[in-house]
C-alpha cells in the first residue's frame, strides 16, 4: 500500500487526508495534524501515535505527496516532516522499538524490492539478500551452535535467533535508506 486506504480518514482532524505520511507504527496522518502533535508536546523529543501511544521516529510521506512539491502547502509540510526525521529518525531506538518497527519497515521494503518504478540503491538490495542466503544456509546446514539432534526443540533457538538478527539488520539497512531519502540530506 502505498497510501493509506481509501475510505479512511486521519484520526487526527477525522477528514480525508491532506499530504499523508505513514508513521514507524504503521498509522497513517495528515502530515500537518502530526506536525501539529509533535508541536503540542515537547518538540525537544518524538511524539507518540495518538493510536497507539508508541514514540514515532520516521514519518514517510507517499509519493503523491512528494510529486506534489510544488504547490507551496505541500512543500511547507515536506519540509516540517524532513525536519521530523532528522531530528528523531536517525537515532538508535531501543531493541523493543526496533522489534517494533519490524513489520512496518519489512512490508515497506519487500513492496519495494517487488516494484519495479522503484530503485533501491543497488548496494542495499545487495547486502539484504547476502544477508537473507546467509541466513538460509546457517539454518539449513546441519551444523549449528546448538544442534537439533542433541536437545531438540531448543536446538531451534539459535536457528530463530539468527532469523531475528537477519531480520533485524535488514530492516535497519531499510531504515537507514529511509531516513536518508526523506531526511532532505
Amino acid at each position: 500500500m502505498n497510501g493509506p486506504p481509501e475510505n479512511d480518514l486521519c484520526s487526527i482532524c477525522h477528514s480525508h487526508f491532506t499530504a499523508p505520511c505513514q508513521a514507524n507504527c504503521s498509522h497513517w496522518f495528515c502530515g500537518n495534524c502530526i506536525m501539529l502533535v509533535w508541536r503540542h508536546g515537547s518538540t525537544l523529543q518524538p511524539c507518540k501515535c495518538p493510536l497507539c501511544r508508541r514514540p514515532i521516529s520516521l514519518l514517510v510521506p507517499t509519493e503523491d505527496t512528494i510529486r506534489n512539491r510544488s504547490d507551496s502547502a505541500v512543500s511547507e509540510v515536506l519540509a516540517n516532516l524532513e525536519t521530523y526525521n532528522r531530528y528523531f529518525g536517525g537515532r538508535s531506538t531501543s531493541l523493543i522499538q526496533r522489534m517494533q518497527d519490524l513489520p512496518f519497515l519489512l512490508r515497506r521494503l519487500l513492496r519495494e524490492m517487488m516494484d519495479s518504478q522503484r530503485t533501491l540503491p543497488l548496494v542495499i538490495r545487495a547486502r539484504v539478500y547476502i544477508a537473507m542466503i546467509l541466513s538460509v544456509v546457517y539454518i539449513v546446514s546441519p551444523i549449528d551452535i546448538i544442534p537439533e539432534g542433541v536437545l531438540g526443540v531448543v536446538g531451534l533457538l539459535d536457528d530463530l535467533l539468527i532469523a531475528l538478527i537477519c531480520f533485524l539488520h535488514v530492516a535497519a539497512l531499510y531504515r537507514s535508506v529511509l531516513y536518508f531519502r526523506h531526511a532532505g540530506s
